[in-house]
């Protein structure tokens, strides 16, 4: 038990990262990190804001940037290291493409912070924000839209012709009978959706809703 204090007493008596440099270090990751979860909250629009992802991302270079600079105090550290994240598995899926952006950027301002290159961490930092900011706001062509129709009356033509009038980019994607009423779920492309609502109301269509969506996510 002795030789067991004695060597944990010499661990913390190790000079070969001092304190003050893991404290910088932590503050770092830290202050990065927590720019990455304003960015994750406020810029990348979602339609269901997965909070414990955000947690994750936050906290995450943190552990990355002292495991980094703990591999620059010996050999056996480093070979231990790799030795034990070779084991490790996550089975935890990444649903949404983005979401992989964010873990790479965390692992980078950990890896960054932890070889104490801060400089890089923020620019790359900064220039990350600004792509995104600029590809969450651009309107490129149409935007995609889910129009979901019910109507008394069956001539289908007649809600086609008011859908072409908006549009040459749509599609049937299903046609839902009734004894009273059809169903009709479109998946078409307008700028004006607006528009679209007055010329369905001139074609006599008694109710309908349009969806916005991007991707797999309702907005």
């Amino acid at each position: 038990m002795e030789g067991i204090i004695q060597s944990i007493s010499r661990a913390f008596g190790n000079t070969s990262i001092k304190p003050e440099t893991i404290i910088a270090v932590l503050i770092m990751a830290m202050l990065f990190s927590v720019f990455e979860y304003l960015v994750y909250r406020f810029i990348s629009h979602r339609a269901f804001y997965n909070k414990a992802f955000n947690i994750c991302i936050a906290l995450l270079p943190a552990f990355i940037s002292t495991i980094i600079l703990s591999l620059q105090s010996n050999t056996v550290v480093i070979l231990g290291t790799i030795g034990a994240l070779a084991i490790l598995r996550f089975r935890t899926a990444v649903k949404d493409p983005v979401d992989m952006l964010y873990l790479m950027w965390s692992v980078h301002i950990g890896i960054t912070c932890g070889c104490q290159l801060y400089m890089m961490t923020f620019l790359t930092s900064v220039f990350v924000t600004i792509v995104l900011t600029v590809i969450n706001h651009a309107t490129i062509g149409k935007r995609p839209f889910i129009l979901v129709i019910r109507n008394a009356d069956k001539d289908e033509e007649k809600i086609l012709s008011a859908v072409k009038a908006c549009t040459q980019t749509y599609r049937i994607k299903s046609r839902n009978y009734a004894k009273d009423s059809t169903d009709y779920v479109i998946e078409l492309s307008v700028n004006d959706p607006h528009a679209l609502a007055e010329k369905l109301g001139e074609a006599g269509v008694e109710k309908f809703s349009v969806i916005e969506y991007d991707s797999e996510d309702i907005l």
